[in-house]
Parts: structure tokens; sequence; C-alpha cells
């Protein structure tokens, strides 16, 4: 698969939360602070469905640390 199109693949908030190893509560909690940017998706229900890209992982965890 090209580089650029594995970029773009959609992860949904418990995958991005099993990588980072957080709560999927806490995923949201940084979609709702624009820490971490997602695609919001049509939703009924009482949860906003979200979906992160891959390139957007690789970005927050390729930023260093603050010490």
């Amino acid at each position: 698969m090209p580089e650029q199109t594995q970029a773009n693949e959609l992860m949904t908030v418990r995958e991005i939360a099993q990588a980072l190893r957080v709560d999927s509560t806490t995923v949201r909690r940084w979609i709702k602070h624009q820490t971490l940017e997602a695609v919001s998706l049509p939703h009924v229900g009482k949860r906003q469905a979200y979906r992160i890209r891959l390139a957007t992982l690789n970005k927050l965890l390729e930023t260093p640390a603050i010490a």
C-alpha cells in the first residue's frame, strides 16, 4: 500500500487509545479540546463518532515530550 494511502487511513477512538495506552475517554477529551484532530461522523445516539487519521497519530508520536 502506498505511504500516502496509509497516512490517510482512518482509525477509531478505541484504536488510538490502545495505541497510546490511554482510556478512550482521554482521546475524546483531546478531540474536544482540539489537541487531537479528528473527523466527526454522522451519528444517532449519545456519543459522537470520530475517526482519526493515522498521519495525525504519527505526528503526535513524533512530537517531543515536554520535560
